[in-house]
């Protein structure tokens, strides 16, 4: 095993780990007790689970609530979270445990899995993780489990659920042991803005929560934000205005004609944060317009911010190429944005983003469709398979009835989208190997 490692690269190590990681998410939901009594499930359906689990996802084609049983609901919290904080964090936490030294091939491994651009310091980040996602899983847990205690009014019980709706949110899993998503917390603005909290800090990336931590604690003097974390935060921040705007404006003739105007904004404020990895939702998505439903199948592509829990194309691809297309229509070749220029590596590695996560959503498509044969509209499976690449876990309802060689494509959607495209883009190139020499350039007409 270490010498079949030995020879892969470093992404696509990432790749085998994730694989090995899902296989072994596999027989945990396939253990005794897992289930409830007489419940029985096939196992691409296991399968189908346990790699929306690794992919922090939360598409399902059962029902969590009514299949698992309180034991298989805490294996699914252990899923949530080794996908969540990824698998090469836990791991690393395991070598730590064990004693073993973290040498440089993991330390390669561990800068990959979180989008870093150098070595130094991936451990200490690996720990700044786990202890940040923890701390906010059990902040959200402990408010969420007194609230539903009102409800429930058995502490053990409120305690459980409001675990695993915090796991969920902050991994933005997306998956939920209520049967109805948080609809039936369609009316409670407490909990939808814990849970709202919750799915920001779990999407917004781990380096930009540890830069926040560090600028709030003041542990380093004449603290800046890197150009990252200023780009993603506002990148974040317009993406949930806008959505919040556009899909209030889109229905509020429709699917909130008829409900108070704050009661609106806060479905369409959900809606919009929810589309950047949760899944979680407060309202039967069925209910909204054809417009808002694929204005969402948008947000869910661009997905999350790059090193947290989400996928897609990520927020700073879809900034690159925003910024890319303004300052080239002014004539500039280079993209400024505060006070910085950004490299033309990472407008290029954008640019690469975009085209082949345009190709595998369009082959996914038209699989599905193949497959279906004309059992759904256009709309429904272009809103799940762009649920399944931004790892979102929306769904209009057609997950648990779809064939198994449909299931299939969307779980290789959801494990490319949690994997990432870069990894992907360079597992499947293999090992680099540099220019030994060069042609004349000569220009082409373009457009």
């Amino acid at each position: 095993m270490n010498k079949l490692f030995a020879r892969l690269t470093p992404q696509q190590g990432i790749v085998l780990y994730y694989l090995v990681a899902i296989f072994i998410a596999f027989l945990l939901l396939r253990i005794p007790y897992v289930h409830k009594e007489g419940v029985t499930i096939s196992y691409i359906d296991s399968l189908f689970v346990a790699v929306s689990g690794i992919s922090v996802t939360g598409l399902s084609p059962v029902s969590i609530v009514d299949t698992y049983s309180t034991f298989g609901h805490v294996i699914i919290l252990f899923i949530l979270n080794l996908g969540g904080i990824g698998v090469m964090a836990m791991g690393t936490l395991l070598w730590v445990v064990l004693g073993k030294k973290i040498g440089m091939r993991e330390r390669q491994l561990i800068m990959i899995d979180h989008n870093q651009n150098k070595m130094s310091g991936v451990v200490m980040l690996i720990f700044e993780i786990i202890k940040t996602m923890l701390t906010i899983e059990i902040i959200g847990a402990l408010l969420l489990a007194f609230y539903f205690y009102k409800d429930m009014g058995d502490m053990k019980l409120a305690l459980f659920n409001g675990l695993f709706a915090a796991v969920s949110a902050t991994t933005n899993g997306g998956l939920d042991i209520t049967g109805d998503s948080l609809i039936s917390y369609a009316d409670d603005y407490f909990v939808q803005s814990i849970t709202m909290f919750l799915i920001i800090l779990g999407a917004i990336g781990f380096p930009v929560l540890i830069e926040v931590k560090s600028y709030i604690t003041n542990k380093l003097p004449n603290f800046r934000f890197s150009l990252f974390a200023k780009l993603t935060i506002s990148t974040y921040l317009i993406l949930l205005v806008v959505g919040t705007i556009v899909i209030y404006v889109f229905e509020i003739n429709y699917a909130f004609k008829d409900i108070s105007w704050h009661k609106a904004l806060f479905y369409a404020m959900f809606q919009s944060s929810t589309t950047r990895s949760a899944g979680l939702t407060t309202i039967d998505l069925n209910m909204l317009s054809d417009a808002t439903q694929f204005f969402m199948s948008g947000l869910m592509f661009i997905g999350s911010s790059p090193s947290s829990v989400g996928g897609g194309i990520r927020t700073t691809t879809f900034a690159i190429l925003i910024l890319f297309l303004l300052n080239y229509s002014n004539g500039r070749n280079s993209i400024k944005v505060f006070n910085k220029e950004i490299d033309p590596i990472d407008i290029n590695r954008a640019f690469a983003v975009m085209v082949l996560a345009m190709l595998i959503c369009f082959s996914g498509l038209l699989l599905i469709l193949s497959f279906e044969d004309g059992k759904y509209d256009l709309l429904a499976i272009f809103f799940e398979v762009m649920s399944a690449f931004g790892t979102c876990g929306l769904s209009l309802g057609i997950t648990g009835d779809l064939t198994s060689l449909s299931k299939i494509v969307i779980m290789i959607l959801m494990f490319i989208g949690r994997v990432g495209l870069i990894s992907f883009i360079i597992m499947l190139g293999g090992k680099a190997e540099p220019d030994k020499f060069r042609y004349p350039k000569e220009r082409i007409m373009i457009g």
